[in-house]
């Protein structure tokens, strides 16, 4: 059996390969305050979560997929927290009769017997829960749970089960049979199962025993001969009760697994309902450059003042390069982080941040922010912003989106700005979307005339007052924003 919940044809990979970026992407998008909103104190919801989203689903079908079945989450948050709740329970509930595993094949297979006695009725639990249930829900993914949970676990399933469990505690003792071998040795061991006998069988045996033998009880050789060649025959009955166990037990893990990533969901749609802050089902697009959305703002910054930061609209369908200027802390790199996240909700099938959007599928997400020189750095911060962009250059797709935040401005105006142009050119060229924060004026202007239909320009406006709405708007860059910015920064406290 597979839970298929987060997709229609496979299992979900709660630890796949790290990605080189993880530290970069968590950091400059803020996502470790997203995440701790989503696990609410669960280690397994933050390991679901961080996978699910650092990597992103590749189509538009199967983001809708998930999409259809969170919605179905959010229509019934008890429910699913209790599913969740069963099946943590089952995992737990085996925990103590776990032992002797990779022992002979008797103690293999009463282990195997205690731990498949305890999870089949975890199952029944698991069973009754579809029935009563299933009529809630619509989406493919829990249907399809439901009805195979009703479907293969019938009543004669847990019949036939109970059956089993009961012929293998030997009641009648232990049936084997065997033929001669080669040099008269025993080969061909074979379990039996050992028939019922009533009470004329048994008073008929008592009456002409069969014939037999007995161990002394200081045979130590003896009775390790007789218990190899029991366990002969118990091995392949042992085995296969062990891999049932096997089965039920990583079944239960995964639907854990699966369905903690809705909790998380759940955890945060309920977290940003309190503060009132939208949230919107979005559109993924397989074709085309598509990049437009109403209200988007920044969860992280959201979830840290406790109420709905600002949200700005965007119209980018076709750009494959957005530039963004305009006056200090106005509000572009909480944009940016807004776009980066929105992008990465999108491809993990949850909801977005804002009141719509719609984005073409991209392969992954790749940031290049700024840093703050630090002792951990081994070379000043140009060298070491260079040395970010060779790595990225090096693992960034032709369907990947690019998020720069004041790149290469640790160096001079002419200097950074032709680093940037090259790089964003050699980007675009190559099919990467880029959305990319800058001071530099020269860099920004140069692009400015190019003429190009594939750009966007947005402008952080600010008031005459010198306030900041953290508005964005489609305006070209000015030069003299800079300048005063960096005057009152400087010389502010003078």
């Amino acid at each position: 059996m597979k839970a298929l919940l987060m997709h229609a044809d496979r299992d979900f990979t709660a630890r796949p390969e790290p990605l080189s970026n993880e530290p970069d992407l968590r950091q400059d998008l803020e996502l470790d305050t997203i995440l701790t909103t989503m696990a609410a104190g669960d280690k397994l919801i933050v390991n679901v979560s961080i996978a699910a989203l650092l990597h992103p689903l590749q189509s538009s079908e199967e983001i809708r997929y998930r999409q259809d079945a969170l919605d179905d989450c959010l229509e019934n948050p008890d429910t699913i927290r209790e599913l969740y709740a069963v099946a943590l329970a089952a995992q737990r509930a085996d925990r103590g009769l776990w032992g002797f595993w990779g022992g002979s094949p008797d103690s293999i297979l009463s282990s195997s017997q205690r731990s498949l006695g305890t999870l089949i009725e975890e199952v029944r639990n698991l069973r009754e829960f579809a029935d009563e249930h299933l009529h809630e829900f619509s989406s493919a993914a829990f249907t399809r749970l439901f009805r195979m949970l009703q479907d293969e676990l019938s009543d004669d399933y847990f019949a036939a089960v109970k059956q089993q469990l009961t012929n293998v505690e030997f009641k009648n003792g232990t049936l084997i049979s065997a033929r001669l071998g080669q040099g008269n040795k025993g080969a061909g061991y074979m379990l039996r199962l050992a028939p019922e006998l009533g009470w004329r069988d048994k008073l008929a045996q008592f009456r002409h025993p069969a014939h037999g033998f007995d161990i002394h009880p200081r045979d130590e050789a003896g009775a390790r001969a007789l218990g190899e060649l029991t366990g002969r025959a118990l091995n392949e009955a042992a085995n296969a009760l062990a891999q049932s166990v096997d089965h039920i037990k990583s079944f239960f893990q995964m639907l854990a697994t699966e369905v903690a990533f809705y909790v998380g969901c759940l955890n945060l749609h309920e977290r940003l309902a309190e503060i009132d802050a939208v949230v919107c089902r979005p559109e993924a697009v397989d074709d085309g450059v598509r990049l437009t959305g109403d209200g988007l703002y920044d969860v992280s910054l959201t979830l840290r003042l406790a109420k709905p930061a600002v949200g700005n609209d965007i119209r980018a369908d076709d750009k494959s390069l957005i530039v963004i200027t305009g006056a200090n802390q106005g509000g572009k790199s909480t944009f940016l982080r807004s776009v980066g996240q929105a992008q990465l909700m999108l491809q993990a099938g949850m909801f977005v941040a804002g009141e719509t959007f719609t984005a073409d599928v991209r392969d992954h997400v790749f940031t290049h922010y700024k840093r703050e020189e630090d002792e951990s750095m081994e070379s000043g911060k140009f060298d070491e912003e260079l040395t970010r962009m060779s790595t990225i250059a090096q693992e960034i797709t032709a369907r990947s989106l690019f998020l720069s935040n004041e790149s290469f401005a640790s160096t001079n105006e002419r200097e950074g700005s032709e680093i940037a142009r090259q790089v964003v050119h050699a980007l675009t060229e190559s099919g990467v979307k880029v959305v990319f924060v800058t001071h530099l004026f020269d860099f920004a202007d140069g692009i400015l005339d190019e003429h190009r239909n594939d750009v966007l320009f947005l402008r952080a406006t600010r008031t005459e007052d010198g306030g900041r709405p953290y508005k964005l708007s489609e305006e070209a860059p000015l030069p003299t924003s800079y300048g005063q910015d960096t005057y009152e920064t400087i010389f502010a406290m003078k």
